[in-house]
């Protein structure tokens, strides 16, 4: 292919009859319903995606600058398919080095549109979170992520610190200004991806994770408790559990 001829909706097209080949209907029906998705399925698995897309990449590496690699990522996104959509979240993963805090606009609305963890934990965490490590400026958008009307877009402000503390480059301080104004949230989403991100942190850092969670015990929903604890040292999870149950929260709180 010339330089400067790629053509991003021939190659979503291109991509998406690879995809097809490799779907079952069996597979379709049933990820449509586990899903609870209104997005037509191929019924192809994630791995098999994830080739496919690194493969077409590797066809048209000499072409994928920035705007190629949005624009192909936009293309695939456009249509109703959940395989193609997850197919974008790839392109935008492969290509994430590339790209800069102007592109946290189109990730964005990726997120708004989503509506399923399935496609927004990777474009919150994979793609924000990695333009965020390398350009600092992004911070400013997934900022107001964490205060946004969309639960789904403050889940994201939330994931998007993974790559940092997966890093070695954990932003406590972000953390806390995210998490202690969402501890009351009953959406289900927020309170895991709090005990997700807690649960992170403390594979290099347990004793932060202790002392953070000591500290709020009273407000920790059960579900973001377990995910805190989870990877603590046994005698640490279990004080934490003993305190939490003389606090009469012990179970009484999903």
């Amino acid at each position: 292919m010339p330089a400067g001829a790629f053509d991003a909706e021939e190659a979503a097209r291109s991509l998406t009859a690879a995809l097809r080949k490799l779907g079952t209907q069996e597979r379709a029906a049933r990820e449509k319903q586990y899903l609870k998705s209104d997005l037509d399925f191929l019924g192809v698995t994630v791995p098999d995606i994830r080739r496919t897309v690194k493969a077409a990449a590797r066809r048209y590496a000499g072409d994928l600058d920035r705007e190629a690699t949005v624009a192909w990522a936009l293309a695939l996104w456009r249509e109703p398919v959940h395989e193609r959509r997850i197919a974008a979240v790839e392109v935008l993963t492969l290509g994430a080095g590339r790209l800069g805090a102007r592109d946290l606009a189109t990730v964005e609305q990726m997120i708004r549109e989503a509506r399923t963890w399935a496609l927004v934990d990777a474009l919150a965490s994979n793609v924000a979170g990695t333009i965020a490590l390398r350009d600092g400026s992004a911070w400013q958008r997934i900022d107001r992520w964490a205060s946004d009307v969309d639960f789904w877009v403050r889940r994201s402000a939330l994931l998007a610190l993974l790559p940092g503390i997966r890093s070695g480059q954990p932003d406590l301080a972000r953390f806390t200004a995210y998490a202690e104004p969402l501890l009351t949230e009953r959406e289900f989403f927020i309170r895991k991806a709090i005990g997700w991100v807690l649960r992170e942190i403390s594979r290099r850092d347990p004793a932060w994770v202790a002392e953070w969670t000591g500290s709020h015990l009273s407000r920790l929903s059960g579900v973001t408790f377990t995910e805190a604890v989870r990877r603590l040292p046994a005698g640490e999870a279990e004080r934490l559990r003993r305190l939490r149950t003389r606090s009469g929260h012990g179970g009484s709180v999903p």
